[in-house]
């Protein structure tokens, strides 16, 4: 019986696959924390054979070589791949057997030029697509990660290969990309679709249901801006990571903790941003690893920026080290736990604290007095709609222009209220008065714009 087991990292939008006969297996894009799937192998009772990339990942760094050594299995990259490791070249129609499975490579350029889909054919169940980058769910994966002057072609190369795929393989076949759950190098997002074939596929995906023209225009019309450390990836997974030392951190205490802060480097408090805001060690930034914790510490922060961790408990220290290695952070410079009283020590220096608000608040004391409205939404959502005389800095731009925020009381919003956390405490930490709307942005609120 062939299986089919998903491995989601539902903080970058992505998923690995292990598939099994019950024997022997296949993975399929696996993430940097390899130690997940040879866990699920040894749960299962059976052996990798086989590690198949569909593409050379944009936004995270690849466990495929490190998954390979530990386990013996063959390391398959498309031929074209600058691969700088020892790996099998695979090409279009290249077919490889793993027990009673049979998959064969499929070039779907779009997404990359070089990337690969994975038909399979095994007995007793319908075919099914890996299709990383290419088909995703309701979308594609975006054509502009490589820069912009291979767009067009790109686009169209993504449109030709979702049309090879919905032409070559029948309608029942299932459907098994890497991105689409949350991932930034989708197109757009279509978090609450769980499966999908090529037969659903052909009937509501954009790409399928529209002409190449119009699919075109709508595509890059809904482009937004991606993370900056998707710059980096690229490079670490040709030249071949290694596993990662996910060994606890050194552990630094209060003065160890000033010194680095003094020294420009990132103290990075994990709590939440409740916690956050009723006390915390002064120059800290928050990003609480109940969000977008990996996504938003790896856009700002300038790379190779020493990392110190704070966190309530070890646990949370090591969830966020496993987050950062997926990214290419690989080690902390130190970690603390506990909480603020901790972390200033006996210096007599006291933790600081951050006021917080919701929108009827900000509502109310723009009647009272000015105040700077700062919102922090990327300019996509700014378009759509925006509360009247905001001055909208993305999140991910924040960081060098935290000079362009006018002087004053500054209110700092987002969507929900995690970006809006992040921006208030970079802005504190640079001597600002800020308060951070801790709520729920609707239009309702707004003037809408054109």
């Amino acid at each position: 019986m062939i299986e089919i087991v998903a491995v989601g990292t539902p903080s970058l939008g992505d998923r690995s696959y292990l598939v099994t006969d019950g024997e022997v297996a296949f993975v399929v894009d696996p993430q940097r924390d390899v130690d997940r799937m040879l866990r699920l192998a040894e749960r299962h009772g059976v052996e990798i054979r086989d590690v198949f990339e569909t593409h050379v990942h944009n936004d995270y760094v690849t466990g495929g070589p490190a998954l390979a050594a530990a386990t013996g299995a063959d390391y398959h990259v498309n031929a074209a791949d600058p691969v700088e490791i020892h790996h099998c070249p695979i090409q279009d129609g290249d077919v490889i057997e793993a027990g009673v499975m049979r998959l064969r490579a499929l070039a779907t350029p779009g997404h990359t030029f070089t990337h690969l889909s994975y038909a399979l054919e095994a007995p007793g169940r319908p075919p099914a697509v890996f299709t990383g980058g290419s088909l995703l769910y309701g979308a594609t994966g975006r054509p502009d990660l490589l820069g912009p002057e291979q767009v067009g072609t790109l686009v169209r190369a993504q449109y030709a290969s979702a049309h090879r795929l919905a032409r070559e393989l029948p309608p029942e076949t299932e459907v098994y990309p890497t991105h689409g759950f949350g991932s930034l190098c989708a197109s757009t997002q279509s978090e609450e679709v769980t499966e999908s074939t090529i037969g659903r596929e052909s009937k509501t995906n954009p790409v399928l249901t529209r002409g190449e023209e119009e699919y075109a225009e709508s595509l890059l019309a809904g482009l937004d801006a991606y993370p900056a450390y998707y710059a980096h990836m690229a490079a670490l997974n040709l030249a071949g990571p290694e596993a990662p030392d996910l060994s606890p951190p050194h552990r630094a205490g209060a003065a160890e903790l000033r010194r680095r802060l003094r020294d420009g480097e990132w103290v990075v408090d994990l709590r939440s941003r409740t916690a956050f805001a009723a006390g915390h060690l002064p120059g800290a930034l928050n990003f609480g690893l109940d969000g977008g914790f990996a996504v938003y510490l790896g856009w700002l922060i300038p790379w190779g920026t020493p990392v110190t961790l704070l966190g309530e408990t070890p646990e949370d220290v090591a969830e966020a080290q496993r987050e950062l290695v997926r990214i290419g952070v690989d080690r902390p410079a130190a970690a603390a736990t506990g909480g603020p009283a901790d972390w200033t020590g006996d210096n007599g220096e006291k933790p600081a604290s951050l006021p917080t608000a919701t929108f009827a608040d900000l509502s109310a004391v723009r009647r009272e007095r000015p105040v700077v409205v700062l919102d922090v939404r990327r300019e996509a959502e700014w378009r759509e709609s925006h509360l009247p005389g905001a001055v909208n800095i993305p999140l991910h731009d924040l960081p060098a222009r935290l000079g362009e925020v006018p002087p004053g009381e500054v209110w700092a919003h987002c969507a929900t209220g995690y970006r809006a956390a992040v921006a208030a405490s970079l802005l504190a930490a640079a001597g600002r008065d800020v308060v951070a709307v801790d709520d729920t942005y609707t239009p309702n609120r707004v003037t809408r714009t054109g």
